[in-house]
């Protein structure tokens, strides 16, 4: 399919879905944004992204909408949101997403697609998206990128006779708003390959009150991280994934190089909100287990993150 020029939907403009909507929109996309605690203040000064390299990019005036039912058939659909909040997501997905869309989960976790899949109509394509930035959101409708932007896909299930051309094709178009996009062989790879990050950086940030680079500083910690690290690329083994030998020392040399950063976990912490325990931790512990490989390092993180938390998840 050819995505030059499909209308896309952005659910849950928050920092993900309004930095890559806003350079979507202003690349000349057609772009619509749901929003709902933001709307206000994106429907009055558009909505903001301070670009660690491009300086302040500012969409004004943004589609935006508090409604799905008021929003136009999208032929692209970006599911922003948090997995805590999936529950409700399948019917605003189904009210936007035109026949033949395009479902792309910019989500953190494991097998996140799997559930949703039941949900959603035969004829949309569901595919992973692994976003590689360093961004947050700073104040209603203004968004802070600090390092990176690479979205990765990869396709799910649908009716396409060729996934991965299709994946291409969208990553094409990603790629024509200047945003670093490719396609990864399949999805159990590219959720993995995202985990590798997510479980030590996310959970240790939270438990030890730590950005990224105070975590990177202390030989200690950064030890710690290489080993769960470690875990989780067994895991990821077990689980059929093909991850390069030298990933945990790609990742490590990374965010040496990254701006001092408080993952996305964190913010949520500080905010009070649900942290993504079931997702990021409890699912990918199930399916290594399931194959035989045990991550103690991992679940011992996940337990306090409980803990600390006193969540179920």
């Amino acid at each position: 399919m050819d995505y030059t020029n499909a209308r896309i939907g952005v659910l849950g403009a928050g920092a993900i879905g309004a930095f890559y909507g806003v350079l979507l929109a202003r690349a000349g996309a057609d772009v619509h944004f749901l929003l709902r605690s933001d709307f206000v203040a994106a429907r009055e000064q558009g909505l903001v992204i301070e670009h660690a390299e491009q300086g302040e990019l500012t969409l004004n005036p943004a589609q935006v909408y508090q409604s799905a039912a008021d929003m136009p058939p999208c032929d692209i659909v970006l599911v922003c949101n948090k997995t805590t909040n999936n529950a409700e997501m399948a019917p605003l997905i189904n009210q936007v997403a035109a026949p033949s869309a395009a479902v792309v989960l910019l989500q953190n976790g494991y097998a996140v697609e799997d559930e949703l899949r039941a949900q959603l109509p035969a004829d949309r394509h569901l595919l992973a998206g692994l976003c590689f930035i360093c961004v947050h959101r700073k104040a209603p409708a203004r968004v802070c990128h600090q390092a990176y932007g690479g979205l990765n896909l990869a396709y799910h299930s649908g009716p396409a006779a060729d996934g991965a051309a299709l994946a291409k094709a969208l990553s094409t178009r990603f790629k024509a708003a200047a945003i670093d996009s490719h396609v990864l062989p399949d999805v159990t790879t590219a959720r993995w390959q995202k985990l590798v990050w997510n479980i030590p950086y996310n959970g240790l940030s939270v438990l030890l009150d730590a950005s990224t680079g105070e975590l990177m500083a202390d030989a200690d910690s950064r030890a710690l991280i290489a080993q769960m690290m470690a875990e989780v690329m067994a895991g990821a083994a077990a689980c059929g994934a093909s991850l390069p030998a030298d990933l945990v020392a790609k990742m490590l040399a990374a965010t040496e190089r990254m701006p001092d950063y408080f993952p996305s976990m964190y913010h949520d912490y500080a905010q009070q909100r649900p942290l993504e325990l079931a997702a990021i931790y409890a699912a990918p512990l199930k399916a290594a287990i399931g194959n035989g490989v045990n991550m103690p390092q991992v679940q011992m993180l996940l337990n306090c993150l409980r803990f600390k938390t006193q969540a179920e998840d």
